[in-house]
């Protein structure tokens, strides 16, 4: 049988790196933790966690039970609030990424058990669910120079003749790019047009692929909001400025579909006026 403190274990676990960390979080000693493991796995039949060299590494039972532990103590936790009616106050702990630098291919790698991860652009193939925060537009960018070289060019499929910088991350494939022109709204009969542009640079971190395209060796994709700046000190131009690219709006992702925990409310709007305004178009 499952008890109350089993769940509040296995929260503690799906946000620590280690035995010790979640120990720090129950006020217990490593030793408590690793025997009221063993007991639950035990008393459960399946292993749910495993030691790793940097850690604990939970099985996939052992993720489905974190889920399942978080979802419990939420409900729990907001019982007072729910019966009395009062939603006015906020308690407990938001679980939310710690500020990296994660080169991976997912952000959401290290977010089991987060009630929160903000993301530039929408997560496929992923359970959580987006809440919109700001726009953010991707663009073609190139140095001074390689821009004038460019200034006739009219449309995307001309990008072929001039260097291409690729920036590989979250599994999409960076080399296939879908173009729609600016004004489509108004040209209903406009068709999208793909180019697939694969050059001999690549790097899996932004930073790099901007500061090639500074140097002029390439046109690079990137966010307006990581590009905005670069333009306005005239490190970088727009290129093809007619034409846009799927845009990649920031965005709040949540753990489940159920209603979302005061906690999370107040997080959601204190995020949306931490982007009002917009920072990158002001």
């Amino acid at each position: 049988m499952i008890e109350l403190d089993d769940m509040r274990l296995f929260r503690a676990l799906g946000v620590s790196p280690s035995l010790a960390a979640a120990a720090r979080l129950l006020n217990l000693t490593p030793p408590a933790v690793t025997v009221r493991l063993q007991r639950i796995e035990d008393r459960m039949g399946v292993r749910l966690a495993t030691r790793a060299a940097r850690g604990i590494s939970l099985t996939t039972e052992g993720q489905r039970l974190v889920q399942e532990a978080v979802e419990i103590m939420e409900r729990i936790e907001s019982i007072p609030s729910r019966v009395s009616g009062d939603l006015g106050g906020v308690g407990g702990h938001l679980r939310v990424l710690e500020i990296s630098l994660i080169l991976s291919d997912s952000p959401l790698t290290s977010a089991h058990g987060a009630d929160a991860v903000v993301s530039i652009g929408n997560v496929k193939g992923s359970s959580w669910i987006g809440h919109y925060l700001a726009p953010n537009d991707r663009i073609l960018c190139a140095s001074p120079g390689l821009a004038r070289r460019m200034s006739k060019l009219a449309h995307p499929s001309e990008l072929t003749q001039y260097p291409w910088l690729t920036l590989r991350e979250n599994d999409e494939d960076v080399t296939r790019l879908r173009f729609t022109q600016a004004d489509a709204a108004e040209k209903r009969s406009a068709k999208a047009v793909t180019v697939r542009l694969d050059g001999a640079l690549s790097s899996n971190d932004g930073t790099v692929v901007s500061d090639w395209a500074v140097e002029g060796l390439g046109i690079v994709e990137r966010s307006e909001w990581d590009a905005a700046r670069l333009i306005a000190t005239g490190k970088l131009k727009r290129v093809l400025p007619a034409w846009r690219l799927e845009s990649a709006p920031v965005m709040a992702l949540m753990p489940t579909r159920q209603g979302l925990t005061i906690r999370q409310r107040v997080f959601l709007e204190a995020a949306k006026r931490a982007f009002d305004p917009v920072s990158w178009r002001s």
